[in-house]
Formats: structure tokens, sequence, C-alpha cells
């Protein structure tokens, strides 16, 4: 599959944004966001936490969306696709990107009164703030679900129906949004986060980043294992015969030529996959491990592991479509 820049933005970037969203709303539900606060008098420390996290993943989640119009033949029809919602993921993973602002701005309100120490707003954050935690939770994670059932629901193109699709998504998506929250974390920390806490989040960003990155190499291995369900015959609907083509079927390139025929050479395949999991699981777990070994050097380890994260996100994106062969080849 031809791999347009836009539809790879919109993926990583989205994905980034919904999962550092549904990570906020998880510690939020679970009332653990005040250890990744710690240092500051009253509520300030979350507040301040919870404000930046739901502002850098709302304008990651904006920004992906708009991407993924940028592709469209006319874009300014995109407002459609919200009306198939009962039969198309594209159409659900629309609706529940925007329900998922709508948990996200009340707990931006909730936070938000609650900054000025108010006794009353404090005691409406602890309650009503679990219930939209959890929804933002929720939904966001569903929203990264539905983008990869955009591509995993399609049977002509077999890499992308594999069962590891959606895991990977969603461990891209936890990944990305983890490395964010922890660099969050320790940018908006006063007097700095205590050692245990930091050991914490890089052990959890190495368990993200070793998963994410077990799965995606099962996934490879699995493509490049297994053959095609239909042959050359079974396109042409001569199914069962040998069949050789002595002449293409245009005598130039077509919509379907550029769009479903682009050919990756090996090597490439091989230097990317590498540079890719390099990017998104090794860099990340080195940077976590010297955190665990000397938490002083949290406030450049993840950031660094963020950018190295979303670096490789890309990457894999962009492979997860360039290396995707849509049976239609098989005719051309």
């Amino acid at each position: 599959m031809h791999p347009a820049f836009s539809v790879i933005l919109f993926t990583t970037l989205s994905g980034a944004g919904y999962g550092l969203l549904a990570w906020l709303g998880a510690l939020i539900a679970s009332s653990r966001l005040q250890a990744l606060s710690y240092g500051e008098a009253g509520a300030g420390s979350i507040t301040t936490l919870a404000l930046l996290t739901l502002a850098l993943g709302l304008l990651l989640s904006v920004i992906g969306l708009l991407a993924s119009t940028f592709h469209l033949g006319k874009p300014l029809r995109a407002w459609r696709a919200f009306s198939q919602w009962r039969t198309s993921w594209l159409s659900r993973e629309g609706v529940l990107s925007l329900a998922t602002f709508l948990p996200a701005l009340a707990l931006a309100a909730l936070v938000w009164n609650a900054a000025g120490g108010d006794a009353d707003a404090l005691a409406r954050l602890a309650s009503w703030g679990r219930v939209a935690g959890a929804a933002l939770a929720l939904l966001a994670l569903l929203t990264v679900v539905c983008t990869a059932m955009i591509y995993a629901s399609l049977p002509p193109i077999p890499a992308w129906r594999h069962r590891l699709v959606v895991p990977v998504y969603l461990g891209f998506a936890l990944l990305t949004g983890w490395a964010l929250l922890a660099s969050l974390a320790v940018a908006t920390t006063r007097y700095g986060l205590p050692a245990p806490t930091l050991r914490y989040l890089a052990l959890a960003l190495g368990v993200l980043a070793l998963t994410t990155a077990a799965m995606k190499l099962r996934y490879w291995r699995a493509i490049d294992t297994t053959p095609l369900t239909v042959t050359r015959a079974d396109a042409v609907g001569l199914p069962g015969r040998e069949l050789s083509v002595f002449e293409r079927p245009h005598t130039e390139d077509n919509y379907l030529t550029r769009e479903m025929g682009y050919v990756l050479a090996r090597k490439h395949a091989r230097k990317l996959r590498l540079i890719a999991v390099l990017a998104f699981a090794a860099v990340p777990l080195l940077l976590a491990l010297l955190v665990w070994l000397w938490p002083g050097a949290a406030w450049l380890a993840f950031p660094l592991a963020a950018a190295a994260a979303l670096l490789g996100a890309l990457v894999e994106r962009w492979l997860f479509f360039a290396q995707a062969r849509h049976l239609v080849t098989l005719y051309y």
C-alpha cells in the first residue's frame, strides 16, 4: 500500500494523544495521580500536571484528526463520515474521538475549579473526577481500537487482518502516552519527584517498550512467513488453475497500481525495521534503565524516551502501510 504521510501522522499523533488521555483518566479514576505530583502544596501539584496533560493530549489528538483529512479527495466532506457509525469503523472512530473530548473537558473544568483550593471544588474533583477519568480512559482506548479496526477489518489486505494489529496499536498508544506523561510529571514538579516514583515511571516505560516490541516482532514474523490466502488465478476468476501473465492489464499506471501496488525492497524494509525497533523499544528501555540506576537523570531521559518512541512509531506506521500487500496486485 502507498504510505500516505497524512495517515501516518494521524495514526501516530492521535494514538499518542489518546494514549496520554487514557493514562491520565486511569490515574485520576484510581486516585494515583498524586504520586506523580509530589512536592507542591495543596491541590496545585495535581492541577498543574492534569491540565498540562489534558492540553497536550487534546492537542495531539486534534492535530492527528486534522491530518487524517489531508488525504481525502474532498476534505470538506469529511463530516459525512460520522453518519455511518452503524457499519463503518472509520465512522465509529470519528464519533468516539469527539466523544472523548466530553469527559476531557469536564475533567479540565473540575481540575481548574479545584486549583484555587476551595473545599467544595476539591470534593467535586474527588467524586466526579473519578467518574470523568474512568470515562476518559475508556473512550480514549476505544478510539484507538476503532482506528486499528479501520485496517484490521479489510479482507483484501491479509497483513492487516492479523490478530496482533489491534494490540499493537494499543501498545504504541500506551507506550508513547506513558513516555509523554512521565516527561510532563518530571517537568511540572517544583521540588522533584522522589526516587521510588521515578523508578516506578521507568519500570512501566521499560515494560511497555518490551511488550510493544515483542508484539511487533511477532507480527513482522507472521507477515513474512504466511503466504497469501488467494492466488493470481483466484484474482482473475479462474481458481485452481495455473496462470501466467503475458501482458499487463493496462498500458499505463492507474489509481490501483499507484495506491495498492507500492513496492518496498526487502533490504530497505530490514533497515527500517531495525531503526523502528531501536527508536521505540531499545532507546526507551536503555533510558528507563538509566533512570532506575540514576533517578536524577529523569529530567532528560524521559523527554528523550518520548521523542524516540514517537519517531519509532512513525517509522513503524510507515512500514505498516508499505509492507501491506493488497490482493488486487495479484491481478496486476
